[in-house]
């Protein structure tokens, strides 16, 4: 269920006529990675041009607006916001222009360590247009000397935290992934021309093909003298956020080697070897979208039908939010339906990806119960979600997690649950086939030192 939000998605294209059209379908690809805003800058060769706004990427973006970017190197980005308010100095593309040239980036992640570096910023004159903690990597390239790319490595030096960023200049593109490799980043071809996505669906949409992952603590320059890789520290690790397999990325995106639908079917099959000759039931029932396919795999594993018991409305807007309890109540019928047919009298195995705070769930059970479902039996194709992530996604506090605060018995009578069920952190290593990812969520095991958040923790 949509109880926590995506970080941001980035797209970039090097070499490859109409740049910022295949940008802006790369970024409809992405858009289930943020809602709040899109842009995109392109270079002519010459210049920077931006284009960037609120919302959707089609309310963003028209053919005239296209129009006005032309060119062959193009970056974008679809936000959510983890860090920074919701003031267009933050909408990303962010540019700099100097008297050495101009800079574009975009960035998805956060940056652990952004207060203490912008302080450190701010004492030494610099003045920052954004709340982001996307500026910040802006302002460090530019304090260092030299050329670009060890500009670059000298500032992801100091940087500490989940980042995946492009830079685009006016004659070249530059690829960057933090050392812990937190966050997806993946290179593809297009007719001569290269790209660069957050996931691998994106280069479906525009016809490109996949070319293979950018490594932990990676740098790769697209220039007119060719392809250069470098890497900005030897202490390089693989600690992909599991929260992209269980809920982020799209089910057809393959994140690290591993396809994502593939993934998720596996903890399905998981909870279903779980309970194998300890429960009863009718149907599986996935909650959509994310959870579909681990009620896949329940399904196949179990030998129960999987049955659309819950119709998604994709059309009820982000903004649905009414003064009364009645008209919320309403708005969360009109975003998640039952199909009552399917339901009624069934003992149902119901499949959520994650319980993060727990609200939405609860009605969702209520839901099914109202239409006349005999048993909701939940399972929950993760552990239990107990602490604050601090790399890109917006559960800051343990108060806000309800399973930091109730106990898996106690969390079943809140969700008015016939049984509840979680799988463990070493279900999702048998899953993934290996360890290398961050669980911290889970676990309270970070992968960095936290600085000012682990205030958050106590």
């Amino acid at each position: 269920m949509r109880e926590i939000h995506e970080e941001c998605g980035v797209f970039g294209v090097y070499q490859a006529p109409g740049a910022a059209t295949l940008a802006y379908y790369g970024l409809h690809s992405l858009q289930h990675r943020g809602q709040e805003g899109a842009g995109i800058a392109v270079s002519d060769g010459k210049d920077l041009l931006l284009h960037k706004g609120h919302g959707l990427v089609t309310d963003v973006f028209d053919q005239s607006a296209l129009q006005a970017l032309p060119g062959c190197n193009a970056i974008g980005h679809v936000r959510y916001a983890t860090q920074g308010g919701e003031e267009m100095e933050n909408v990303q593309p962010l540019v700099a222009r100097g008297s050495m040239g101009s800079l574009a980036a975009v960035h998805n992640g956060q940056i652990v360590n952004a207060a203490a570096l912008r302080s450190e910023l701010e004492a030494q004159g610099h003045i920052f247009h954004a709340s982001s903690d996307s500026e910040i990597i802006l302002h460090l390239i530019q304090c260092e000397k030299g050329p670009l790319i060890e500009k670059i490595k000298k500032a992801c030096r100091r940087l500490e935290g989940a980042f995946a960023f492009l830079i685009l200049t006016e004659k070249s593109l530059y690829v960057i992934r933090d050392r812990h490799g937190l966050r997806p980043l993946s290179l593809g071809y297009l007719e001569g021309g290269f790209l660069v996505s957050s996931e691998t669906c994106a280069f479906e949409t525009v016809g490109g093909t996949f070319w293979r992952d950018v490594q932990p603590g990676e740098i790769v320059k697209f220039s007119r003298a060719g392809i250069e890789f470098c890497y900005y520290t030897d202490q390089n690790e693989h600690t992909l956020c599991s929260m992209e397999y269980i809920y982020f990325a799209r089910p057809d995106s393959n994140l690290d080697g591993l396809n994502v639908h593939s993934v998720r079917k596996k903890t399905g099959r998981l909870m279903a070897e779980k309970d194998a000759g300890l429960l009863e039931a009718d149907i599986v029932v996935g909650v959509p979208d994310s959870s579909l396919s681990a009620a896949t795999g329940y399904s196949e594993a179990s030998g129960l039908p999987c049955e659309m018991g819950l119709v998604k409305n994709r059309y009820v807007g982000r903004t649905f939010i009414e003064p009364t309890q009645q008209q919320r109540e309403m708005g969360v019928r009109m975003k998640l339906a039952v199909n009552r047919k399917v339901v009624e009298g069934k003992r149902i195995v119901l499949i959520d990806d994650s319980l993060v705070r727990g609200t939405t769930l609860r009605r969702t059970v209520q839901q099914l119960k109202e239409a006349g479902a005999e048993k909701v039996h939940v399972r929950i194709a993760s552990p239990q979600y107990c602490f604050p992530c601090f790399y890109g996604v917006d559960t800051a506090t343990r108060e806000e997690l309800i399973s930091a605060r109730l106990s898996a018995r106690e969390l079943c009578e809140y969700l008015h649950a016939d049984s509840l069920r979680f799988l463990t952190v070493d279900d999702l290593k048998k899953a993934y086939g290996h360890d290398r990812l961050c669980f911290s969520c889970f676990s309270g095991q970070y992968v960095t030192d936290l600085y000012d958040h682990a205030d958050a923790l106590r």
